[in-house]
């Protein structure tokens, strides 16, 4: 199932590292010529953790909300549930010479009973899953995707949103 922290890209977790220590620093320092130096080369807007509360999709569209929301489903070894939307979300864009094999990876690393990184699907999207991979188009993911949307939406991004980090990061944002 989850590989753990070390399946997150190197650039994620020091970018979540990074966040956590700027934030860290926030309390600490009042040399605000320091900070607006960290701020232009993290390119963090300080109000940033508290959009991400507005919806999962704002969550998603910021690159530091991301990669803290996919090292915190590491952490609840759910990490293949964003793994799987990713995947899907760079699918859609393969050129359609490519689609069948990528297709193919996709559906046995996430989809097929006992993949390694086995989503949780019901056996009807399944079903409808492999019937779209007979004629592969971009399309052929969005059933499941949007299911596993779903589940986070619904299921890992409030508990995101009740995680200590969040809560930590927000709390610093609203005082800063």
């Amino acid at each position: 199932m989850c590989r753990g922290l070390e399946s997150l890209p190197t650039t994620c977790l020091e970018r979540a590292k990074e966040l956590k220590a700027l934030f860290g620093s926030l309390l600490q320092k009042s040399d605000h010529s320091i900070l607006s130096k960290k701020y232009d080369k993290l390119r963090f807007n300080l109000d940033e953790p508290l959009k991400w509360k507005e919806s999962f999709e704002k969550l998603l569209s910021s690159q530091n909300g991301l990669c803290l929301f996919r090292a915190f489903l590491v952490s609840e070894f759910s990490e293949e549930n964003i793994a799987f939307y990713l995947a899907c979300e760079d699918y859609r864009v393969t050129k359609p010479s490519k689609l069948a094999a990528k297709a193919k990876h996709i559906y046995d690393q996430f989809i097929v009973c006992d993949a390694p990184r086995e989503v949780n699907l019901d056996h009807v999207t399944k079903a409808i899953t492999k019937e779209n991979l007979e004629n592969a188009s971009q399309s052929s993911f969005s059933l499941a995707q949007a299911k596993i949307y779903t589940l986070m939406e619904k299921d890992c991004y409030p508990r995101f949103l009740k995680s200590s980090t969040y809560l930590e990061l927000s709390r610093k944002a609203k005082s800063g």
